[in-house]
């Protein structure tokens, strides 16, 4: 019997098998010798122990497709990055640093403004276009007034999506959002799960349709840039790595070199000024842990 892995606590993970239930499930020795965890996201072959009380031992992980440390998860297909148009007012500079920080982890990122009932249609067009000329896609939704939940719904389904952004922006809002039509999580997961409710909490994955996760945690609200060079970071600004080798100079940063391609590109209005200002914010900021770093 084969399913996926949606909550591990206490030495506890709880098994989701398509048309059967959740299992509550312990890991086999062997794992530990080889140094393999089993995760949150996990396809797993299980072997049952109690059907009645539906307990089972996690005999094999499968390959994984790819695995995050923080939060620790595997087989994610995409991030959900969630911001607010006000409550509190978007910081920008956040939403690119956590972009980038996806593109260095090779996650496809989906961008949801909440609470666009806040924002003016001109002001939210205008992110809109920020952000999807520079490659992602964006949905604008109101978790309070319940518009934008189908084009969110089609974005998600199928697919096991990592939740992420600020708080207050409404991370939760957005899930319940989610979960108010055709919820697969019945009262019989529900109880399995909610012995580890108390405990610190851990990443879990919230069934929200047929194959369909959102992963749920409370620790993937911030990034650092890390393992990368200020030199390297244009790799991760899409719309800025497009105009590589345009330049006047080899391996041109985009800073302050003259005959930039990329900054008449700005100037044009072909880049938004606003991502420009973040990518030489945090070239800045990298250049800076560099010079720390030798001293």
């Amino acid at each position: 019997m084969t399913g996926k892995i949606i909550k591990g606590i206490a030495g506890f993970y709880y098994v989701e098998v398509a048309g059967s239930g959740v299992y509550q499930c312990k890991a086999k020795g062997s794992f530990r010798k080889e140094k393999l965890k089993p995760l949150v996201g996990d396809e797993v072959r299980i072997t049952v122990t109690h059907e009645k009380d539906m307990e089972a031992n996690i005999e094999e992980i499968f390959p994984r497709r790819n695995e995050l440390y923080r939060p620790a998860a595997a087989n994610v297909d995409q991030v959900l990055v969630v911001m607010a148009f006000a409550d509190p007012k978007p910081d920008y500079y956040i939403l690119d640093r956590f972009l980038v920080q996806m593109e260095i982890t090779g996650l496809h990122s989906v961008i949801c403004f909440n609470k666009d009932d806040l924002a003016t249609q001109e002001k939210a067009e205008e992110i809109r276009k920020t952000y999807e000329s520079a490659g992602y896609d964006v949905i604008m939704v109101s978790a309070a007034a319940k518009t934008g939940a189908e084009e969110l719904r089609r974005r998600l389904a199928g697919k096991t999506t990592v939740l992420a952004g600020p708080s207050g922006v409404g991370k939760s809002s957005i899930v319940n959002l989610m979960s108010s039509s055709d919820i697969m999580e019945t009262g019989e997961i529900s109880e399995k799960l909610k012995r580890g409710k108390n405990t610190t909490r851990h990443a879990q994955l919230i069934v929200i349709g047929e194959n369909t996760y959102i992963c749920d945690t409370p620790g993937f609200t911030s990034f650092e840039a890390e393992n990368i060079s200020s030199g390297e970071l244009r790799r991760f600004f899409p719309e800025i790595w497009k105009y590589e080798g345009n330049c006047r100079f080899n391996g041109c940063v985009h800073v302050s070199e003259p005959e930039c391609r990329v900054k008449e590109e700005v100037e044009k209005g072909n880049i938004s000024k606003l991502r420009y200002g973040s990518y030489t914010r945090l070239f800045e900021e990298l250049k800076e842990k560099e010079k720390n770093k030798y001293k």
